[in-house]
């Protein structure tokens, strides 16, 4: 299939733009102080991982839902598609030089959400924060113009971080559709029916895996900017004030003393001006910025390594 139209293009910048502002305010917001170029990539990849992660979470058939994801799973890998969106996407990785797999990888993620999800512990739910979260980290490099092997384990790291962020922050909105990511290891057998009414002791137990969870995302935020140093320089300040305002949900939820029956916590566009003014007031002084940085941590990734994720050999050869 020929690559689209200029009209076919401006037109599916412009609905991926008006997505992103109305689902990814966080990412809206960081996008601006990217470049023309990187900011409609980035918002482009952000309309598709959108899109997949709406299939499982908006289906009203799980079957059909399964069904969609197994069709786009070809599509992606004939390298052609009658939807709109999915044939954005493949023309982005051609564009970018994004390895397929990579995003196919993330399907299966999402895929897995269709099924009942009760994360057994700490490896499983790392594993699966990698492949809906550290993928789309791996492909931002790329978006980025970003080539140097090692960014792209930071990169990994920057998306599980926002991942296990996201996770706490919407405890209960996955308990109401029959999820918990919150590991077993962490909180027992607790059910999502437990979650959604939870008894002192259960809020408790619950409270506890929250600043637990968000203590780990903190040592995946503090890696993901230590990668910031191989962007392009006016690409770091965008993805800088992305992390940061995104770790501030979870100083929000610490804040609010981790309260996960009260609903979903947002970051008040007061609270996002005053973030990114201070990382903006600091980043001519940010040493990860501007100094190699020390090499990746490798701890970070032992337990995708214990779990194999299905495209490890994807994984070891972009993020190793």
């Amino acid at each position: 299939m020929p690559a689209s139209s200029p009209n076919k293009i401006r037109q599916s910048v412009s609905t991926a733009t008006a997505v992103l502002a109305a689902k990814g305010r966080s990412f809206y917001w960081a996008s601006h102080f990217l470049g023309r170029r990187h900011a409609v990539r980035a918002t482009r990849l952000y309309h598709l991982c959108r899109y997949i992660d709406d299939i499982a979470d908006e289906c009203s058939s799980l079957s059909g839902a399964e069904a969609d994801l197994t069709a786009i799973v070809q599509s992606i890998r004939s390298g052609i598609s009658a939807d709109s969106i999915i044939q954005d996407g493949i023309e982005l990785f051609q564009e970018c030089d994004i390895d397929a797999d990579i995003f196919i990888e993330l399907i299966a993620g999402v895929q897995s959400d269709l099924l009942p999800v009760s994360m057994p512990d700490l490896d499983a739910l790392l594993h699966y924060c990698y492949q809906v979260a550290g993928t789309v980290g791996l492909m931002m490099c790329k978006v980025l113009d970003t080539h140097h092997k090692e960014a792209f384990s930071h990169a990994v790291d920057l998306g599980i971080a926002m991942q296990l962020t996201n996770i706490c922050r919407d405890i209960k909105a996955d308990a109401e559709i029959g999820r918990r990511y919150l590991p077993a290891s962490l909180v027992g057998s607790l059910t999502p029916a437990e979650l959604l009414n939870p008894s002192d002791e259960v809020r408790k137990t619950v409270q506890f895996a929250m600043s637990s969870l968000l203590t780990i995302a903190d040592a995946y935020y503090l890696s993901g900017e230590q990668g910031l140093f191989h962007l392009p320089v006016r690409a770091r300040l965008g993805i800088l004030l992305s992390a940061r305002v995104y770790q501030g949900i979870g100083k929000e939820l610490q804040r609010r003393q981790f309260c996960f029956w009260d609903g979903r916590v947002i970051v008040s566009p007061l609270r996002k001006y005053l973030i990114s003014a201070r990382a903006c007031a600091k980043f001519v002084f940010q040493q990860c910025l501007w100094i190699r940085p020390i090499p990746h941590n490798p701890a970070l990734h032992q337990a995708l390594k214990r779990t194999r994720p299905a495209s490890a050999a994807v994984f070891l050869n972009h993020a190793s």
